[in-house]
């Protein structure tokens, strides 16, 4: 009886009971097992909640920024298309069979910039410079279309640009007679590697296929590569330029077919315009009448001054 009642004092009076209490001791770890359990999903949920935030704050921060970086695209793209190179296609089959209708070709507009000026045997675009193009259909492009070609994602819709091989430049002399050859300054091109085949390099017409010009400086004179099917310099002769293209009315020159794919390729000038003596327009000007008086003229100056400066001595 004594053990007993010693024992319920020392469970619940007794000092020295202290030592004795497991359950005493075992409710502050329960309590602390409780509140770091719950301190841990306090945690979990903290950490969770941490995580989310920047994954939202990424998605926001995405779209915030998607009206920012494609302005910055149509920007460069505007850039692009008109300092540097632009697209456009071929209307027609007058370039055949160098360009085929529905071809797509990259124009060089950067050159220009820096004063380079059309050379012969180039193809180049330039806009009309005189209503080359009445009566001739005309693109009808939708809103979209003409957004994308004015910027440069889509080849120019502009109906008042043609595309041309350069033939003559500032100071050069150009004729066609007969069915050809097509000479410069005196000298016969070998068109063949361009000129459609089948074609006559000259065409035998009263219309402005017999020819002979001197191109003035600043203009160039262009023709088509299919001859026969080519509203050029030759039927323009007419207008205010006399069939001549102001080489401020030049885009840029054509340097490459981009598409179709299987139609890639390069458009380089030919080799019949790198032939010796066709850049010799000061030989061709002193074969003229009046150059031909003033050489003559010189000698005669000279000994008229020899025989004063003997006189006077």
């Amino acid at each position: 009886m004594g053990d007993v009642a010693v024992g319920a004092r020392s469970g619940h009076e007794g000092p020295e009971g202290q030592p004795e209490r497991p359950d005493d001791a075992a409710a502050p770890a329960v309590e602390d097992g409780s509140g770091s359990g719950s301190g841990s999903e306090d945690g979990d949920a903290s950490t969770g909640r941490a995580e989310r935030k920047p994954k939202s704050s990424k998605q926001r921060s995405f779209w915030k920024e998607l009206p920012i970086l494609i302005g910055i695209a149509l920007v460069l793209a505007l850039l692009i298309k008109t300092f540097l190179v632009q697209a456009f296609s071929i209307p027609s089959d007058s370039m055949q069979n160098t360009l085929q209708q529905g071809d797509r070709v990259l124009v060089d507009k950067l050159t220009p910039w820096f004063g380079s000026e059309p050379e012969r045997g180039e193809v180049v675009v330039f806009h009309d410079p005189d209503n080359w193009l009445a009566g001739e259909p005309t693109a009808n492009p939708n809103a979209l279309q003409t957004f994308l070609s004015w910027i440069g994602l889509m080849p120019s819709a502009e109906e008042k640009d043609l595309i041309k091989r350069v033939i003559g430049v500032g100071g050069d002399t150009v004729q066609c007679k007969g069915t050809g050859p097509l000479t410069v300054n005196g000298k016969a091109l070998n068109e063949d590697a361009y000129v459609y085949a089948g074609n006559t390099p000259c065409s035998q017409d009263e219309d402005g296929g017999q020819f002979k010009v001197k191109v003035p400086e600043g203009m160039i004179w262009v023709m088509g590569d299919h001859r026969q099917n080519s509203r050029d310099s030759r039927y323009n002769q007419a207008d205010k330029h006399h069939g001549m293209v102001p080489v401020n009315e030049v885009v840029g020159r054509a340097i490459v077919k981009a598409w179709p794919i299987n139609r890639w390729g390069t458009l380089p000038v030919p080799d019949t315009f790198d032939q010796p003596g066709l850049n010799d327009r000061a030989a061709a000007a002193i074969s003229s009448p009046g150059a031909v008086a003033l050489v003559g003229a010189v000698p005669l100056v000279l000994v008229r001054r020899k025989r004063k400066a003997s006189k006077d001595d």
